[in-house]
C-alpha cells in the first residue's frame, strides 16, 4: 500500500515530529497526557509545546483504520490510513506524507486509534532510516515495508535498529524477489494481496518463505470465498471487510427469538414511550436486561445512583438515552455469534451519525438508528430488504439503509467511505452537502473513543 492512502483530517496545523539533533545530543518530542509536547534528551531541559487549543487551520486531516482479523474472527491488530490533505490523489513528497503520518499518530493518540492493539504503518525510506518512525510506541507499531522500497544496506541495518529496539516488521504486498531475503529473515508478518496474485502465485510464494517465522496476512480479502479459500492455504491473518459480507439466507424469517427485539425497536419509535409497555417487553429476555443494566450503570449513563430495576432506570435516563441505550443492548444481542468487529463497526457508525447529524440538521436520534442499523445484515445474515419491512422507521431512512444516496444517508455513506479509506469520495459527500470536514473527522475521533468504552459493557 502507498504511504500517500492516508492521512488523518483534524484540520490541526502540521507539526514536525521526529529526532531533533542539537549540539547537546537528540531527542524525541513526546506527547504529554496533558495535551503538551515535552523535548527530552539526556542533556536538554524540558520544552513544551501548548497544544490544548490548536487552531483548526492549515491542511485537513483524515485518519482510518482497517482491522486486521485472526482465525477466530477477532480483531488482532489496525492497520492505520491517513492522508495529508484534500486533493482527491495524493501527487505531493512521499515522505512528506510519511512525516505528516508520523506527525497524526502522535497527535491522536496511537493507542486511543487502536484500543490498545497492534498498529501497522506505512514507512518510506526515510522514516526508516532517519529514525523518525521512533516517535512511535515500539509495543504496538507494526512497520511496514512498502513494496516500492529497495533493500539498501542502509535500509537493512535500520530495520536491523528497529528490530532490536522492540519495533515489529510487515513486509507489504510482498512478491518474492532473491534481494528481500535480508529483510523476509527479519520479517514478523508477509502480507499477501489477494487480488493481485492468484492461487499458483501465491503457493509458490509460500514454498519459498517455508523455513520464515513470519506470519502471513491474506489482505483485500472482500468475500466470504476468498476467506475460505486463503483459510485453505494456510493464511492466519486476514485483511478486508470479508466479514461484514457474510452469505445471507434469503428468505429467512428473523429469527423467533429475534422478534420481541423487533417489537422494542418499533416501540422506540413512539413518542412519548410508553415506559410500561417498554419495561414489560425488556424484562421478558433476561439476556437483554443484563445487558441494559450493564450499560444504564456504565460511564455510558453516568448516573450517580446504582440502577437494579428496568423501570426505575427508564423513569431516571430519559427519553433519548434510553433510545440509545436499548439500542445499543440489541444490537448487541443480535450479533453476539458474529465476529466482534462487526459490533464495534455497528457502534461506531451509530455514535458518528448521531454526532454529526447536530451539525447539519439532521434527527440525531434517526441518524444514530440509521448507523446502527446498516449492519444489521452481517449481524442478522438477513438481506437488509427483508429487515426493513419488520422496522417502523421513516420512509427516507428506509430508503437510506436500502442504499439510497440522498441528503438522510450522507452521513453513513461518509462514514462508510471514511471506513475503507475512500477519500474522493469523501470529498465529493462533504462538497455536495456543504458538509465541515474538520467537524466530521472530530466526530469520527470522538466514536471511537466512546465505542471502547460502550463495548466493556454491551458484552
Amino acid at each position: 500500500m502507498d504511504p500517500d492512502r492516508g492521512d488523518p483530517g483534524n484540520g490541526h496545523p502540521i507539526l514536525r515530529i521526529g529526532v531533533h539533533s542539537s549540539a547537546a545530543g537528540k531527542a524525541k518530542w513526546e506527547f504529554r497526557p496533558n495535551g503538551k509536547f515535552r523535548m527530552a534528551g539526556d542533556d536538554l531541559p524540558a520544552q513544551n509545546l501548548d497544544l490544548a487549543q490548536p487552531e483548526l487551520t492549515g491542511e485537513i486531516r483524515y485518519v482510518a483504520r482497517q482491522p486486521i482479523l485472526d482465525l477466530r474472527g477477532e480483531v488482532y491488530a489496525y492497520e492505520l490510513l491517513f492522508r495529508p490533505g484534500p486533493e482527491a490523489a495524493f501527487r505531493g513528497d512521499g515522505d512528506h506524507a510519511t512525516r505528516t503520518m508520523l506527525d497524526n499518530s502522535v497527535i491522536f493518540g496511537m493507542e486511543k486509534l487502536t484500543a490498545g492493539l497492534p498498529a501497522f504503518v506505512n514507512c518510506t525510506m526515510e522514516s526508516l532510516t532517519e529514525r523518525l518512525v521512533e516517535v512511535l510506541p515500539p509495543s504496538i507499531t507494526v512497520l511496514e515495508i512498502l513494496e516500492t522500497l529497495e533493500p539498501t544496506a542502509k535500509l537493512i541495518a535500520a530495520c536491523h535498529r528497529l528490530k532490536a529496539a522492540g519495533y515489529r516488521i510487515a513486509l507489504d504486498d510482498f512478491i518474492w524477489e532473491p534481494k528481500f531475503e535480508p529483510l523476509v529473515e527479519m520479517a514478523d508478518y508477509i502480507k499477501v494481496d489477494f487480488i493481485q496474485t492468484d492461487g499458483t502465485g501465491r503457493q509458490e510464494l509460500f514454498n519459498r518463505l517455508i523455513d520464515s517465522a513470519a506470519v502471513l496476512v491474506a489482505e483485500k480479502v472482500e468475500t466470504q470465498e476468498e476467506y475460505k479459500q486463503a483459510c485453505a492455504e494456510g493464511f492466519t491473518l486476514f485483511q478486508g471487510y470479508y466479514f461484514c459480507r457474510p452469505l445471507l439466507l434469503k428468505y429467512r424469517k428473523i429469527p423467533a427469538n429475534k422478534s420481541s427485539h423487533i417489537q422494542i425497536l418499533q416501540l422506540l419509535q413512539h413518542d412519548p414511550l410508553d415506559l410500561h409497555r417498554l419495561s414489560e417487553l425488556v424484562k421478558r429476555d433476561t439476556s437483554l436486561t443484563y445487558r441494559f443494566l450493564r450499560l444504564v450503570n456504565s460511564p455510558v449513563c453516568a448516573i450517580r445512583q446504582e440502577v437494579n430495576s428496568i423501570k426505575s432506570a427508564l423513569i431516571l435516563v430519559g427519553d433519548d438515552a434510553i433510545r440509545r441505550i436499548i439500542t445499543l443492548a440489541i444490537t448487541s444481542e443480535f450479533s453476539a455469534k458474529q465476529p466482534p468487529e462487526i459490533l464495534r463497526m455497528a457502534f461506531v457508525r451509530g455514535r458518528f451519525c448521531e454526532l454529526a447529524a447536530g451539525l447539519c440538521a439532521l434527527s440525531q436520534a434517526e441518524q444514530y438508528l440509521l448507523g446502527m442499523f446498516s449492519m444489521l445484515p452481517a449481524m442478522l445474515r438477513i438481506p437488509m430488504a427483508d429487515l426493513v419491512a419488520a422496522l417502523s422507521l421513516r420512509e427516507k431512512i428506509r430508503e437510506a439503509l436500502l442504499g439510497a444516496v440522498s441528503f438522510e444517508s450522507s452521513l453513513l455513506r461518509w462514514v462508510e467511505f471514511h471506513e475503507r479509506g475512500n477519500w474522493e469520495n469523501c470529498d465529493v459527500i462533504v462538497r455536495s452537502h456543504g458538509f465541515n470536514q474538520v467537524e466530521l473527522i472530530r466526530c469520527y475521533a470522538e466514536a471511537l473513543s466512546w465505542v471502547e468504552t460502550v463495548l466493556n459493557f454491551a458484552r
